[in-house]
């Protein structure tokens, strides 16, 4: 059987808005001797609490320098390539959007610096592919169980190196937290359908499971932002 999938096409358009991003950034700190775009849309507890919530989304698509830019990149394209083909074009721009809002809110709560960059989305991203493999393993398999030790341990080293000083590790934690609450209600549920030899999957996940797990991650993490602001 052939797993379901879509060309990643959300995942090149995250991609190409992230480095038009970037190169405003230095066209802004070359022209106007700052960078504009972070000035306007890092996470800044100082701005958020004063009302500027847009702080908690905006930071995805800002990054701190070419390194970072790159190895988020290629971290989107590697990985979300392989959850949008999954997960379909709509719920992988949910969780996207979900995953970098709670790890921006928990970097809120727990950070007092400048925090920018797409790896709190791609944190979220990690957790859903999990999720994915896990409600999915009796159908998998032994695919299943690999693939999912391998992410494991993947996430582990990375929220090991996420302690080193000037990485927003909260960030990571949030955006994991957030992209396994949506994908759990939201992730692929497979079924093999047809008459043997020709098997095809069929995704049975209703879309109010979706609304529902959209809804839980904005409240859950609404409710810890208003906390904060307070």
């Amino acid at each position: 059987m052939r797993l379901p999938s879509v060309t990643p096409t959300v995942t090149y358009i995250l991609l190409a808005i992230s480095v038009g991003v970037y190169l405003l950034q230095l066209g802004s700190e070359v022209f106007l001797g700052t960078d504009l775009p972070v000035a306007l849309g890092a996470k800044i507890n100082t701005y958020i609490r004063a009302g500027e919530l847009w702080r908690l989304i905006t930071p995805v698509f800002l990054h701190a320098s070419i390194l970072h830019i790159g190895f988020n990149m290629y971290a989107l394209l590697v990985i979300g390539s392989e959850v949008e083909r999954f997960f379909g074009r709509r719920r992988f721009l949910l969780l996207y959007f979900l995953a970098g809002f709670a790890g921006n809110v928990f970097s809120f709560l727990f950070s007092t610096g400048i925090s920018v960059g797409a790896s709190t989305a791609i944190f979220g991203l990690l957790a859903a592919q999990g999720v994915l493999l896990y409600q999915n393993r009796a159908l998998l398999g032994n695919r299943a169980r690999r693939s999912l030790n391998n992410l494991i341990v993947i996430a582990a080293i990375n929220l090991f190196i996420g302690l080193s000083p000037g990485i927003d590790n909260w960030g990571h934690i949030g955006g994991l937290l957030g992209g396994l609450i949506f994908a759990w209600f939201a992730a692929p549920q497979w079924r093999a359908e047809g008459i043997y030899p020709v098997f095809h999957l069929v995704d049975h996940r209703q879309a109010r499971e979706v609304l529902l797990g959209a809804a839980l991650v904005v409240l859950v993490f609404g409710v810890l932002t208003l906390a904060g602001i307070r």
